[in-house]
């Protein structure tokens, strides 16, 4: 299997800037390195209608170019439950009944951060877990064996994170982000995984996971987020981000590609052009501010 970097939006809209931005980085990263560039739609959630399309023309537009056929994760519900039915034979799952609030609420370890499992499901004894079995659905989680995990990054280094005991499957059933992007990068050939930096803190839980299927542990590579003039990451709540926006104000696909290499530091022009010039040591480590021009 040739070796591959992706990209990898939920269908929830059309892609902002920052979503082209982080796009295009993945695509540079890994053209760069002679690896193959897949596109996966995860659409296990959010999904709206149209949505795939709009961002797969917009990706089109700036330039980009992927490599074999669009993969959607709603077609590989067989998939994850192969990999949970793994870790259950090993022991590594439990069923857990708790509510969103009920964890918020929860006491948790000293030091972990709001959210985080307190394992109030892990050890139930069989008649609890009867009784809660007529009460509501479960979800499944891992029933990991360590408190945290470090995996290296190619732009912040080594970076050492909590596990907690997350969860595999949500208990409307539907597969969880961390568990089927694991899954699916190792079924794709997927080596280097290029994302935003705000997902760097999830990535131990992923690592670990990894290793326990046997998996091989991708490169990672988190790049800076586009945020507002206020700092905060950009939403389509900020105006004209979109590329359909942004045509409105007379800016073209074209237009918005060369922005974006100028941020990163690159000529302008097309992707090949970039490309030559691409340098992942020479990126921005600060988050680029988009102020619509």
């Amino acid at each position: 299997m040739t070796p591959a970097g992706r990209f990898a939006p939920s269908p929830s809209g059309e892609l902002h800037i920052g979503n082209l931005r982080t796009a295009m980085l993945a695509w540079l990263f890994a053209r760069s390195t002679g690896r193959d560039f897949l596109l996966r739609v995860e659409d296990l959630d959010r999904a709206r209608a149209g949505a795939e399309a709009e961002q797969l023309r917009d990706l089109e537009a700036v330039g980009l170019t992927w490599d074999g056929a669009v993969v959607r994760q709603t077609d590989r519900g067989a998939v994850y439950a192969e990999a949970i039915g793994r870790l259950a034979a090993a022991g590594l799952t439990y069923e857990c009944f708790c509510t969103r609030r009920e964890i918020q609420e929860a006491p948790s370890a000293p030091h972990a951060p709001q959210g985080a499992y307190p394992g109030t499901c892990r050890e139930l004894d069989p008649a609890e877990l009867e009784f809660k079995r007529s009460t509501r659905p479960a979800a499944i989680r891992l029933r990991a064996e360590v408190a945290e995990y470090a995996v290296r990054d190619v732009l912040h280094g080594d970076f050492t994170g909590l596990v907690d005991d997350f969860v595999l499957r949500r208990n409307d059933g539907v597969t969880a982000y961390n568990l089927a992007v694991v899954v699916d990068d190792a079924a794709q050939g997927v080596d280097q995984v290029v994302r935003g930096d705000d997902l760097l803190p999830s990535t131990p839980r992923q690592a670990y996971l990894a290793s326990l299927l046997n998996i091989p542990i991708p490169e990672y590579a988190h790049v800076p987020l586009v945020v507002n003039s206020d700092g905060a990451r950009l939403a389509k709540r900020d105006g004209a981000v979109t590329l359909a926006d942004l045509a409105r104000a007379d800016f073209s696909a074209a237009d918005v590609r060369n922005l974006i290499l100028q941020s990163l530091g690159l000529p302008a022009g097309t992707l090949e052009n970039a490309l030559a010039a691409f340098r992942p040591g020479a990126l921005p480590r600060e988050a680029w501010v988009w102020t619509g021009h």
